[in-house]
């Protein structure tokens, strides 16, 4: 937006950030914030929760749960946490190293014998500590597919044994990749050697001790209904609410539901060295020091860039790691459709911020506001953040709709040529993700996975031998390309899938499908 009160909240912002240098916020000016990041982009809600050297001095809740019902944010509102959900696993095991049921250097096969990755070396040293660092060889969101859309039939045995039918693009323990399927294989780990459901485990063992009591490790699990934020999306160009996403199958990497009230608990556990408020130890100084470890090199530079003068960039075990401007800061993003959220810790200085979004893109706030939150306390000179993510999502999406509308202006000029759509029905598979079919219905193509039923869209002729699918589910930007190879007589044998938005999320890892026609 470029109104008027607009740019009168952003002179009263700048006024605030110059005048909190090094010493952070007031809640006072944490509202001024927020309502700037709300007044320069489209929003839901926003929940943030501040905490330094063990007490919570901001912990509150900005604009609407539910654009339907006008419902109101406030702390105690529960959002989905996503990817903020891997620390959890990763205290779980570490709970369970504490206790001698396991130890981070065990074999995965030693704890689920059917574990099998894509080459037998891979398999026999792959380690526990390899399934939370993001280093298996894989690629991004390989086999992601699996869980993303939610509403699939993939079991975890379905999942566990993916692994062998995955080709790798680095060699193993070389190169930082994420992944979220080896979380879920992690949080197996915790259901083989308790006998509990992972969320049952966390509920219990983590959340409980801390009093989180208005969290839960999937909404499902949720026992109060009420006061539970909704995402909104932008769909086909428009903003709206969309559907809850279910992560059960998933819920290792990315089910947690949680208010920044009970977050706020969390977060000063972690900067307590794993101690729980009485000073009793909820994880051990060893092991939670080892979760911040960092493990995998995502980047490094000699000289820091201004004006963070950050020099590294690693991933330990649940959590991101990287130095700015002298601190060690330990942080994690999440993401699902329609909620956005971000957790940054500084335990030098027992400072710790969360910032829950249900809105996406929301203009980025998960990333702006804790990021203008932080630099009040490590001393950085203001910078317009949230101006940064208005202008990177602006590029981002006039970018992204730019390639899509000349896709589908040239799906809309396609010449069909008398083409025969025999030749492309049928049923077709994948050695991980199964069996997709292609069926011609009302003088159109078709297709659906038995196993993903909410993708199934049309398939309108591009160009070549390639056809542009648009899915029928809409909650996130996923259509596709399906590029067929044809035996001489122009008969289909196998196709191949791509993306065509260049922002489709990574977790619709189409590319690595390899569908073959079924005999």
């Amino acid at each position: 937006m470029t109104s008027i009160k607009s740019m009168l909240l952003t002179i009263v912002f700048m006024t605030f950030i110059s005048s909190s240098f090094a010493q952070g916020f007031s809640t006072l000016q944490i509202d001024s914030i927020v309502e700037v990041a709300m007044d320069s982009n489209q929003h839901a809600g926003i929940a943030i929760a501040v905490v330094k050297d063990g007490e919570v001095i901001h912990s509150k809740g900005y604009g609407i749960s539910s654009m339907i019902t006008g419902d109101k944010v406030d702390n105690h509102t529960r959002f989905s946490i996503a990817s903020n959900s891997k620390a959890f696993t990763s205290a779980s095991l570490a709970l369970l190293v504490d206790e001698g049921y396991i130890n981070w250097d065990d074999k995965v096969v030693e704890h689920i014998p059917e574990f099998k990755m894509y080459n037998s070396y891979v398999t026999a040293e792959f380690t526990i500590i390899d399934l939370l660092t993001h280093r298996s060889g894989l690629d991004l969101g390989a086999g992601d597919l699996m869980w993303v859309p939610d509403g699939n039939s993939f079991s975890i045995d379905d999942i566990i044994t993916s692994f062998q039918y995955q080709t790798p693009v680095s060699d193993f323990r070389t190169k930082y990749d994420y992944d979220n399927l080896l979380y879920i294989v992690a949080g197996e780990i915790v259901v083989r050697k308790t006998g509990m459901l992972w969320s049952e485990f966390v509920e219990e063992r983590i959340m409980s001790p801390l009093g989180m009591n208005e969290s839960a490790g999937t909404i499902s699990r949720l026992v109060d209904v009420n006061n539970i934020a909704k995402p909104h999306s932008l769909v086909d160009g428009e903003f709206m609410q969309i559907d809850e996403f279910d992560a059960t199958v998933a819920a290792s990497a990315a089910g947690i539901y949680a208010s920044v009230y009970d977050l706020s608990k969390w977060m000063i556990m972690q900067l307590d060295n794993g101690a729980l408020n009485d000073s009793v130890p909820l994880i051990s100084k060893k092991n939670h020091g080892e979760m911040w470890k960092p493990y995998t090199n995502r980047g490094f530079n000699i000289i820091g860039n201004t004006p963070y003068n950050t020099h590294f960039y690693s991933y330990g075990l649940g959590w991101g790691i990287k130095d700015i401007a002298g601190y060690i800061t330990v942080s994690h993003t999440g993401g699902m459709p329609g909620m956005l959220s971000q957790t940054i810790l500084i335990p030098e200085l027992k400072m710790g911020v969360v910032v829950l979004t249900n809105a996406d893109p929301g203009g980025y706030s998960f990333m702006s506001i804790p990021n203008i939150i932080v630099d009040s306390y490590i001393g950085i000179d203001s910078v317009d953040w949230i101006g940064r993510m208005t202008e990177r999502i602006k590029s981002r999406e006039q970018n992204g709709d730019s390639v899509v509308a000349s896709v589908w202006e040239i799906v809309n000029k396609a010449q069909l040529n008398n083409l025969d759509y025999d030749n492309y029905v049928g049923s077709y598979s994948d050695d991980w993700f199964g069996e997709m079919v292609i069926w011609e219905k009302d003088k159109e193509l078709w297709i659906k996975s038995i196993k993903s039923p909410k993708l199934e869209g049309r398939m309108l002729y591009y160009q070549a031998n390639t056809f542009a699918v648009k899915w029928n589910y809409r909650d996130m930007n996923c259509d596709v390309f399906a590029s067929f190879n044809l035996s001489k007589d122009g008969k289909a044998i196998s196709f191949t899938m791509e993306g065509i938005s260049p922002n489709i999320d990574f977790s619709f890892d189409f590319q690595h499908l390899y569908m073959v026609r079924n005999k």
